[in-house]
């Protein structure tokens, strides 16, 4: 085989495809990896998909720059099969299969630059011609290549995009084999300095701990996005997301679930940046999160999430924070829980489509008003306000969520919400997401009023806690995992394709099983005596894992959707299990309050 030359590749915004004309939209949100260096010299994260490298990140993770870039044989693309290539850092290998071809491809970034560097290894059954299929959705990437520009049998060479001028060319000039090196120390010099629970599943556990890693932004510390992925109609709706997401954005809600994994872990470092981007980039004047942000801090949803204004008060308890100017930015976030209209009334819950008085968003509340009070009065100061507000709170969540009329048995149980604070009333409300008419507000239950024992508010043996675990496990759970709430509708047609909201003719959605329940559920069964029942939880959650153990927001039939993969949630509902099993008890729950109303 004659030497291979360095030659510039195919760019496709030009006309053999003719996508120059038409929008750019992102590929299916179902990814099989997600890779970045460790250094912050190269802003630049990659996603790989079914046919080889889908969106390209840079220079922050709020912005995809790049749709796909792929290996063409004779002008068409292969399937791929993804895997770890090792183990303990994000590097990947897809084994790309065509006709009469098979491709074995290597991913890593160039930790000195903001370039992707691909490895490939190609056998044919005859003379192949190669090219890159490569689809910018902004200037400013360029792709250059050390494979063969004429025909061939067998071929070996250097696939990279870069991003700036000359990027692409300085790091295959580097070579694939030294910054493949760098960047997989990188990651085993990271993992090195962490903890490794007994529970878990090794390589699914550091694999998981390195996504949640890898979510946080280079050039905002702190910004750690829910997922590298576009789901459904928020990739293609412009009406719906104007700006292409919300996944690649920061949800304080995401943000404290991965940082209470990240302490677990031993990356206390990760939790105090996130707590610091709350306060310092996210919180508003008035003291309220909006529900997500760009990476940067610029708010983008606007809804009110009580639960979601509650996070830093949770996540500083558990830091420890009692620095005065940490605590007056937390005092805050706690008066404007106090002072928000008819509260703990929010204008969205969790799964952020209804308002109303959720035992989910009451359970945030309350434990954040506690955890608050607690740093206060460590520094000598008083903090009854808080604690009268919380008790009165804790005093009333049953009346104001729990029914004694609904339809189901055993009663009285937990609601997902009620929009009128009484739940033995009939009202009846519109679910959204495509459901047909509106239903009783006693029909509809949810997992996540299990946030009450998880966080302290309730004893896990608490009569009506018990009640509603039977109801919903009749009515949502399939085998080891659970739906969102009854009829949830954020999930594909029932021949499977995509969520919308703006169908030409209504069209039933179906929202189906996730795995992060599964998690939550376990760390329940903690506190209720069941710890083998738990670990069944974690294995459960495991099974999840696509075949480049990336873990999914949803799953059907026992596989991921193309809901967010990897969701940096259920990485996270992983990681702190694993944990919560070694402790034999929830590290998640804060001790303060727990002691408060369950002594």
């Amino acid at each position: 085989m004659k030497p291979l030359a360095l030659v510039a590749l195919l760019l496709v915004m030009s006309a053999p495809i003719a996508r120059a004309s038409v929008e750019v939209v992102p590929l299916p949100a179902d990814k099989q990896a997600f890779g970045t260096a460790r250094s912050a010299a190269s802003p630049v994260w990659f996603t790989l998909g079914h046919q080889g490298l889908s969106e390209i990140f840079h220079p922050d993770l709020s912005t995809p720059a790049t749709r796909e870039t792929r290996l063409l044989v004779d002008g068409k693309p292969g399937r791929a099969y993804t895997e770890p290539a090792d183990g303990r850092s994000l590097t990947f290998r897809q084994r790309v299969r065509g006709d009469g071809w098979q491709a074995e491809i290597t991913y890593v970034t160039d930790p000195q630059r903001a370039a992707v560097l691909a490895d490939v290894d190609l056998k044919a059954q005859r003379p192949v011609r190669l090219t890159i299929d490569h689809v910018p959705m902004k200037p400013g990437s360029s792709v250059a290549s050390t494979l063969p520009g004429e025909p061939v049998r067998r071929a070996r060479g250097t696939v990279a995009v870069g991003f700036g001028e000359g990027v692409a060319e300085a790091a295959l000039k580097r070579g694939f084999r030294d910054a493949a090196r760098e960047y997989a120390q990188g990651w085993h010099t990271y993992l090195d300095g962490l903890r490794r629970p007994k529970s878990a599943d090794r390589r699914l556990y550091d694999m998981s701990v390195m996504v949640l890693a890898a979510t946080e932004d280079k050039t905002h510390p702190g910004a750690s996005i829910a997922s590298p992925s576009f789901p459904w109609a928020f990739g293609t709706d412009r009406e719906l997301a104007p700006e292409l997401g919300p996944y690649a954005l920061v949800w304080p809600r995401d943000l404290y679930h991965v940082s209470t994994a990240m302490i677990a872990a031993g990356d206390r470092g990760f939790a105090e940046r996130s707590l610091d981007f709350m306060l310092q980039k996210q919180q508003q004047p008035d003291g309220h999160l909006p529900q997500n942000t760009r990476v940067d801090g610029t708010p983008v949803w606007l809804k009110v999430q009580l639960d979601q204004v509650a996070a830093p008060l949770l996540l500083a308890w558990h830091l420890g924070r009692t620095d005065q100017s940490t605590v007056d930015e937390l005092r805050l976030s706690a008066d404007y829980l106090l002072n928000y209209p008819n509260a703990p009334f929010s204008e969205q819950e969790r799964w952020e489509n209804q308002d109303g008085y959720s035992p989910a968003t009451i359970a945030s509340t309350i434990a954040g008003l506690v955890c608050f009070a607690d740093l206060v009065q460590r520094n000598g100061q008083n903090a009854d306000k808080y604690l009268q507000a919380a008790d009165e709170w804790q005093r009333r969540v049953e009346g104001w969520t729990a029914t004694k009329t609904g339809p189901y048995d055993p009663k009285p149980y937990y609601l997902r919400l009620t929009k009128d604070g009484n739940p033995d009333a009939a009202t009846e409300y519109d679910l959204g997401d495509n459901n047909p008419t509106d239903i009783d507000q006693r029909a509809v239950v949810d997992p996540s009023f299990l946030e009450l024992v998880r966080l302290g508010v309730k004893r896990a043996d608490d009569p009506v806690i018990r009640n509603t675990v039977r109801v919903v496990d009749q009515q949502l759970k399939e085998q080891g995992y659970w739906h969102r709430f009854t009829q949830d509708g954020y999930g594909e047609t029932a021949d499977g394709r995509p969520w919308g909201i703006n169908w030409p003719t209504p069209t039933r959605t179906y929202g189906r099983l996730w795995p992060l329940l599964t998690g939550e559920r376990g760390e329940y069964e903690l506190l209720a005596g069941q710890k083998a029942t738990a670990a069944q939880r974690l294995r459960e959650i495991a099974a999840t894992a696509n075949s480049g153990l990336m873990l999914p927001e949803q799953v059907w039939n026992g596989r991921g959707t193309q809901a967010a993969t990897p969701l940096a949630w259920t990485h996270a509902q992983y990681v702190r299990l694993a944990w919560s099993l070694d402790a034999g008890r929830p590290v998640e729950r804060p001790d303060v309050v727990a002691t408060r109303y369950n002594s």
